[in-house]
Formats: structure tokens, C-alpha cells, sequence
């Protein structure tokens, strides 16, 4: 397994601490924890979906939650009406709990299970106010073009019309 020094990243950016964190932790992490298995693809520019195979359980018992940042995966079996004795038991049927560490302004759109497959849709929404905009550069003679207010100006013509 390769491991990476992030310190070099540390000194020259700011506001990347999470990111960093999240390196550092996927290098600790054991490819052994990856149960149920799951897939994560890019369906468009802004949208995701993660897909985990789930086999034997029912959507009332999978929960989904998601907080801030983090999205929580969660399935326990419910109780079996008879107990039944297995020859052989290939199907997992253990108590899960995944997690999913989302960008900012990635919301859950939906989630389905069909044929033991989970699947949750995701969708980037950037707030029309953090998406970046265009400035205009003006002259210092041309203080409008930057989108200011020029009062003392307004004042003169407001008494030039008087």
C-alpha cells in the first residue's frame, strides 16, 4: 500500500483540513470493512449514485440518514418469524452500518431497492450565492461600471434639476 505526505499541502493552502483529514484517514483505513459491497459512479456533472448489495433485506430494514456532511447506511434483520436450520448459509444476513463521507451541498434525491440492490441518487446543489460571478474591472473614472453607488453624484443632479 503507498502512503502519501500531505504536509507539503498543509503549508501552501488553507481551508483543506478536511480533505487532508479524509487522506489521511483512508490510508488507515482496511479494505476488509467494505461489507455489503457497493458502488460509487459519477451519472453526471453534479449527480451520483452509490449502489450496495444488499441481498435478503427489505427497505423497512435499511435506514438511510444523512448529517451535514456524512451519509449513513444502516441495515439490521428483523427478527426471523422461525428459526430455521441452514445446511449452508451463503447469504450474509449481519447487521451493517457504512458510512459516506459527502461534499458540501451533496443532498440524497432518492433512494430505491430493487432485485437486492440499494440505490441512492445524489445531487451537488450550490446555492446561487457561493457559485462564483463574473466582476467587472472598470476605470477609476468609471466608478458605476464596478457597481457602486456614487451619491455625491446623484445629489449634484438632483439639485442641478432643482
Amino acid at each position: 500500500m503507498r502512503t502519501y505526505d500531505v504536509s507539503p499541502l498543509y503549508r501552501s493552502s488553507v481551508g483543506f483540513d478536511r480533505l487532508f483529514d479524509l487522506l489521511t484517514q483512508a490510508e488507515r483505513l482496511e479494505p476488509t470493512n467494505a461489507w455489503p459491497p457497493y458502488n460509487i459512479e459519477k451519472a453526471g456533472d453534479d449527480q451520483y449514485r452509490i449502489t450496495m448489495a444488499v441481498a435478503g433485506f427489505t427497505a423497512d430494514e435499511i435506514e438511510l440518514t444523512q448529517h451535514d456532511t456524512t451519509l449513513w447506511v444502516a441495515g439490521q434483520k428483523k427478527g426471523q418469524e422461525g428459526e430455521r436450520q441452514y445446511l449452508h448459509r451463503g447469504i450474509a444476513a449481519r447487521t451493517f452500518r457504512q458510512s459516506f463521507n459527502l461534499a458540501e451541498h451533496v443532498k440524497v434525491t432518492g433512494a430505491a431497492l430493487e432485485n437486492g440492490l440499494l440505490t441512492v441518487e445524489l445531487k451537488r446543489e450550490v446555492p446561487e450565492a457561493l457559485k462564483p460571478r463574473r466582476i467587472a474591472i472598470g476605470a477609476a473614472s468609471e466608478p458605476a461600471a464596478l457597481g457602486q453607488d456614487n451619491a455625491p453624484a446623484q445629489i449634484e443632479q438632483a439639485a442641478k434639476a432643482a
